[in-house]
């Protein structure tokens, strides 16, 4: 073989083992990428390829006992970024531009987004719950590095109303306080995830291959509490709060049959939309002195009708009394002689008000003029042992189990501890301390004739179809007392408000029964001078009580700081309009049918007259009136319409409706208030104005619009709705 031939060939040996080599390298990198490294590899094509987004799922609505929605979550969408992918294609820092396009979309400040973008974050926030408007927008723009989820946005649409019984949520939608913090696994719902298939940029791609995991929505709760009910508990509130220049003020009312809380208010309360901005100045005023936000903020969420406990006062008389004339140790027209106090060991108990005293009366008289030695006396035959029987018996000492979180408990005298000065006062209420939920549980009891119900707020679970998950029943604890000693101590109570302290309470027709408390407040362990908390229980009707209503002013600052002043009146208020709107028909006694007849009296005519003369005229015949449409007046406008009608008998005193005609210094008219009235009637009234009537339906009117006090240009239509 020639030199060259040979040469020839090494140099192919050569080779061959190089590409060989080379292919062996190859496999070997192949074999290391496939079997070491895949997963990790797999792993990360994934995350540069796809988004794994976290679908939150829908909280669970919360509706009153009518289907009406307390709290509901509404859907949002939150913007999303990666700011590593924000280059274009041309490795251009895209992120100041874009700064710029969401500053100018979201109405946010370009600085601040920045900030973000530039961040050491992967991924960032750059704003929560926006718009479908605005969504739309963003999308036009087709920012690199960018995405929108849906996300579901807590909404109380009735602001700082309930808001100790709903509670809030915080920023993440996890359940703070109230019905949200105590079902939050069950209105929280399962969470989805969305996978989404992205292209270089970051953007996804229309029909990639991602993966839509349905999140399951949260349960809805339908709660015992009346909206309509509790509109009442909250404004009685409100004016009890203002009236008695108080700390706080608190009301709760229950169905005494099925332990149901129809109401539950505290004030000052907050609006759970914004629950770290206070509605009442006093939560600012306490931050801006220097005391801890958070302190603050604990205290405003706090709802003091669960957690928070206080010496009842004479309210708890109701239940030493229960004990007596169930045990027979004492009988409701057993006569007394009080002195103003009484002498326990070496210690004078003196009557609230010693130096004067009741002198000679029943047990029923002593209840109704809340007489402490009176119920010493009977707190003693009843014994140590019995008394704390009867405590124990109507939940003094353990938890309602009321479904809200945090609930406090009663505190009680150890018995070792008891010597009978401590068993003198806790017969008339002092000594011990009870929850507000605690004291209307044990009152209800007397009311539902001695049978003791669990209180509770929720009815029933039901999921996104409507379908009822799980419904909470009437649960009955223990009967307390007969249902005779029950029925004798309602007809007592209701001699109270007739003729005892609670006369504040009293209306007509509706029999209510109560009793009133007051009690010095015990501050850091010791009974504050000046300091009381003041308190009515009130049951109506008597005989058969519909509703229970206790009212807590705490630390009322006025003249006249007695539970019977204070508090019996906002009681009064919310039992009026409580039973009206529950439809419960007044039973008059004779007496009150007597004064309730008045005098009658002829409306006179006074159509065409002038306002000034049809008044005089109306004076005269001591008839009261209202002007519509409500507008400023001079006395020369002329009467176009009245009602009621001229010849119509109606008591004194009463309020007759004058429609004039007449314009605003803007020419315009006011449209004026028709409910109630017939299409002839309003027909005629708009003809007077000089507006058009356009009626829909037939009977009575029941809205219209505009809406009354508008003010319309003339011969504009006003539309009608008659039912």
């Amino acid at each position: 073989m020639s030199k060259s031939n040979m040469r020839y060939k090494n140099r192919l040996m050569i080779v061959l083992f190089a590409v060989s080599f080379l292919f062996l390298c190859l496999v070997v990198r192949i074999g290391y990428l496939q079997l070491v490294k895949g997963v990790w590899l797999k792993e990360k094509a994934l995350s540069q390829q796809t988004k794994d987004v976290s679908v939150e799922a829908k909280r669970g609505t919360i509706y009153d006992r009518k289907g009406k929605e307390l709290a509901l979550s509404l859907t949002k969408y939150t913007v999303w970024a990666e700011p590593s992918k924000m280059i274009s294609s041309s490795k251009k820092d895209l992120r100041e531009d874009y700064a710029k396009v969401l500053a100018e979309v979201l109405e946010e400040d370009k600085n601040t987004i920045l900030n973000e973008l530039n961040s050491d974050k992967n991924i960032v926030r750059v704003k929560r719950w926006i718009d479908y408007d605005k969504v739309q927008e963003l999308k036009k723009h087709k920012l690199r590095g960018m995405w929108i989820v849906k996300d579901n946005k807590r909404f109380y649409p009735y602001g700082n109303f309930a808001s100790h019984v709903i509670g809030h949520v915080s920023g993440d939608n996890s359940g703070m306080s109230g019905i949200e913090n105590k079902y939050d696994k069950e209105l929280r719902g399962l969470p989805g995830r969305n996978i989404i298939s992205t292209d270089v940029s970051g953007r996804e791609i229309p029909y990639g291959n991602g993966k839509y995991n349905e999140p399951k929505d949260g349960m809805n709760i339908v709660l015992t509490i009346d909206e309509v009910i509790q509109h009442y508990a909250e404004e009685a509130v409100d004016k009890a709060l203002i009236n008695a220049n108080a700390k706080k003020a608190h009301a709760i009312v229950m169905d005494p049959k099925t332990g149901e809380i129809l109401s539950m208010v505290s004030k000052p309360d907050y609006d759970p939309n914004k629950p770290r901005i206070p509605v009442y100045p006093v939560y600012q005023q306490r931050m801006d002195s220097g005391e801890s936000q958070l302190d603050v903020l604990l205290d405003m969420w706090r709802n003091p009708m669960v957690n928070d406990i206080y010496e009842p006062g004479s309210t708890f008389k109701l239940i030493v009394a229960a004990a007596g004339l169930e045990e027979g140790v004492v009988k409701s027209n057993e006569k007394f002689y009080d002195k103003g106090y009484i002498m326990v060991a070496d210690r004078m108990i003196k009557d609230a008000g010693y130096p004067k005293s009741h002198g000679e009366e029943t047990f029923a008289q002593a209840i109704q003029n809340s007489c402490n030695p009176v119920f010493v006396q009977v707190g003693q035959r009843l014994g140590l042992d019995r008394l704390y029987e009867y405590v124990q018996a109507f939940g003094v000492t353990e938890k309602t189990g009321i479904d809200l979180p945090g609930e406090g408990r009663g505190i009680t005298y150890k018995k070792k501890d008891v010597g009978p000065v401590e068993l003198a006062t806790m017969s008339f209420g002092q000594g011990i301390s009870i929850t507000p939920i605690q004291l209307i549980t044990a009152v209800s009891s007397i009311a539902n004739n001695g049978k003791l119900m669990k209180p509770r707020v929720v009815k029933e679970f039901i999921n996104s179809n409507g379908d009822v998950v799980e419904r909470f029943e009437p649960e009955e604890v223990r009967t307390v007392i007969s249902e005779d000693t029950a029925k004798l101590l309602r007809s007592i109570m209701e001699d109270e408000v007739t003729q005892g302290g609670g006369k504040n309470a009293y209306i007509s027709g509706y029999h209510v029964g109560g009793k009133t408390g007051t009690a010095q407040k015990v501050i850091n362990g010791r009974y504050a001078d000046g300091k009381y908390i003041s308190s009515f229980v009130g049951i109506a009707p008597a005989d058969n009580p519909k509703v229970v209503v206790l009212v807590v002013v705490d630390e009322p600052n006025v003249q006249s700081y007695y539970g019977g002043s204070v508090a019996a009146p906002a009681v009064k208020d919310i039992i009026y309009n409580t039973l009206r709107y529950l439809n419960v028909k007044p039973v008059y006694t004779e007496k009150e049918k007597q004064e309730l007849i008045k005098e009658e009296t002829t409306v006179p005519e006074i159509r065409n007259l002038t306002l000034q003369e049809a008044g005089k005229l109306l004076l005269n015949n001591k008839l009261n009136f209202t002007i519509e449409p409500n507008m400023n007046v001079n006395g020369s406008e002329q009467i176009i319409d009245m009602f009621p009608k001229p010849g119509t008998k109606i008591p004194i005193e009463s309020n007759v409706i004058l429609y004039v005609k007449g314009k605003n210094d803007n020419n315009k008219v006011n449209v004026p208030n028709v409910e109630g009235k017939t299409i002839k009637e309003v027909s005629n009234i708009f003809e007077g104005l000089g507006i058009k009537l356009k009626a829909m339906g037939s009977g009575k009117a029941v809205t219209q619009n505009p809406a009354e006090n508008t003010q319309v240009e003339p011969n504009s239509i006003v539309t009608v709705q008659f039912e």
